[in-house]
């Protein structure tokens, strides 16, 4: 497209969270995931992406959103329960500002969210409708993002490898949703923490995906050894691309010490009102048990490695993010220049990937950022452009041919988060359940209506026993009951399905209830199970 150029940069946000969805109880603390996310992430996102749209500022940006994820931002329980939580917040903070009305140090703060919690009800219900991802489509219909899929449930593939069907069924389920919610196949897969082994491009090319992303050793460590490193993308064998994690522009928002993020004038994450105020007077909005949480007002700044905490200031910390938004965009010209230069002609592109839930949720100002940094892409500096790798591809068709090792994204580079001695004990259970799928999908080949139901329902149960989430939750400690709780459940669900179907025994009535409880892929086949 252009030659204006020098080469490109790729954000690639990352927008996933676990399936986690509790019909069963009125309110129930692990999908406040979700909920916090919607408010501190995914309505900035869209506000931000929709002005920069309306205002005509150019802009591309590659955005994962995985199958779990779509699923509960299109699921009517859910979204029903975080209309009551902004109603909930909106009132908290109408609370505030009354509170707050003679202490000149908050009462401004107060009054900040205030507005911003109207203003996000207002975005959800009125603007979006209630609807995400819809809102997320018309963005890609514009050509302002190009939304990649992941695997089904976020499912680790490397440790599935010995279970072909098993890894088909990840991308195959995967690629049917997103082509359901977003109406188009997806170009690109985001690899469930970067998790590539050698010969996984084949099950890809099998779904026409073009592009994948793995972590800079998955580049650098590939045979033969790419000539440009991370800065190109090389051909798997089978056709599909693969894009490494640039580690340099990693670092400057990712770094504990030296990232953008811990600047003293970001918000405090840590100091939220749930925790510092009353304990009567906040238990309206904390957990039914009444256990404190978070619930989303937070009135200090980092300050620093202190735990004295000074007020935050918004229109400080915004200039704070302009500031770093256009210390990134001068970095990144430097880079692509000094790429450009040792790279014969061939142009180079940094690719940035990044949780989503990094950009506001853990990172307040995160979605200013990415605003200032749009704007000051396209109209300050003409080193750059922002691309998708879809855009790179088209533009770039040549390639060098390698075979990237395996590798993943998480701590020591491959399987090590996923597989240790805190998370070991699922992958015999998970591993046997795959087995007893394969085998149902090969032996009903013309099941009964009820059949069927229930061979699907075992079909999600084991995906969603497969979630990489709950391995990583029992490896850094932090919800591991609950993480354990859902992995056995999924498992046990699943073997009750197995030997009913095995025994010629279904019960109807408690299968009903698990495909209520359990309803994520109401499309899958489970066929997809059956051994080629």
């Amino acid at each position: 497209m252009s030659q204006d150029v020098l080469g490109y940069v790729s954000l690639q946000l990352h927008a996933h969270l676990p399936f986690v969805r509790h019909p069963e109880y009125e309110d129930f603390l692990e999908e406040d995931w979700l909920y916090e996310a919607i408010s501190e992430t995914y309505l900035p996102l869209l506000k931000s992406f929709d002005r920069l749209t309306d205002e005509g500022v150019p802009f591309r940006i590659s955005m994962t959103m995985t199958p779990p994820l779509v699923a509960m931002l299109r699921d009517e329980l859910l979204m029903t329960r975080y209309a009551r939580r902004l109603d909930s917040l909106c009132e908290l903070a109408d609370k505030e500002v009354h509170r707050t009305r003679h202490d000149g140090a908050f009462h401004g703060l107060a009054l900040h969210y205030q507005q911003e919690f109207r203003e996000l009800r207002a975005l959800f219900t009125d603007r979006y409708r209630r609807d995400l991802v819809g809102a997320f489509r018309r963005l890609e219909d514009a050509g302002r993002l190009e939304i990649v899929t992941c695997g089904a449930t976020h499912g680790f593939l490397p440790l599935m490898q010995q279970y072909p069907e098993a890894v088909r069924a990840q991308i195959q389920v995967a690629v049917t949703h997103h082509r359901r919610h977003f109406g188009r196949d997806p170009a690109g897969i985001w690899l469930p923490e970067c998790g590539y082994y050698p010969g996984l491009d084949a099950f890809l090319a099998e779904a026409n995906i073009r592009y994948f992303f793995v972590d800079t050793h998955g580049i650098t460590d590939a045979t033969p050894r790419p000539r440009y490193g991370v800065y190109a993308p090389i051909y798997t064998p089978t056709g599909p691309a693969a894009f490494g994690r640039d580690p340099e522009s990693s670092m400057q928002v990712w770094s504990a010490e030296s990232g953008y993020p811990g600047d003293p004038d970001y918000r405090e994450f840590y100091r939220d009102v749930g925790w510092d105020l009353d304990y009567e007077y906040v238990k309206p909005y904390i957990q039914s048990t009444g256990q404190r949480k978070n619930v989303g007002i937070k009135y200090f700044r980092i300050t620093g490695k202190t735990a004295h905490k000074e007020p935050y200031d918004p229109a400080r910390a915004r200039e704070r993010a302009a500031t770093h938004a256009g210390n990134f965009m001068f970095n990144r010209e430097r880079q692509v220049e000094h790429l450009s230069s040792r790279m014969g002609g061939v142009r180079p592109i940094v690719v940035s990937p990044y949780d989503a839930e990094l950009y506001g949720h853990w990172w307040y100002e995160g979605p200013m950022f990415i605003d200032y940094l749009v704007r000051k892409v396209a109209f300050d500096q003409r080193i750059f452009r922002l691309a998708t790798p879809g855009d790179y591809l088209r533009e770039n068709p040549e390639q060098q041919l390698a075979v990237p090792p395996l590798s993943s994204w998480g701590a020591g580079g491959y399987a090590g988060v996923w597989l240790d001695g805190s998370n070991d004990w699922v992958y015999p259970h998970l591993h046997k359940a795959a087995e007893r799928m394969i085998a149902l999908a090969r032996d009903y080949v013309q099941p009964t209506e009820l059949e069927r139901r229930a061979l699907n329902q075992a079909a999600r149960e084991l995906l969603l026993a497969q979630s990489s989430d709950w391995a990583f939750i029992m490896k850094t400690g932090t919800m591991v009951d609950y993480a354990i709780r859902r992995t056995k459940e999924h498992v046990l669900r699943f073997t009750r399905l197995h030997d009913q179907l095995r025994s010629g025994q279904i019960d109807p009535e408690w299968l009903g209830h698990v495909e209520e409880k359990d309803n994520i892929f109401p499309e899958i086949d489970y066929a997809v199970y059956r051994p080629r």
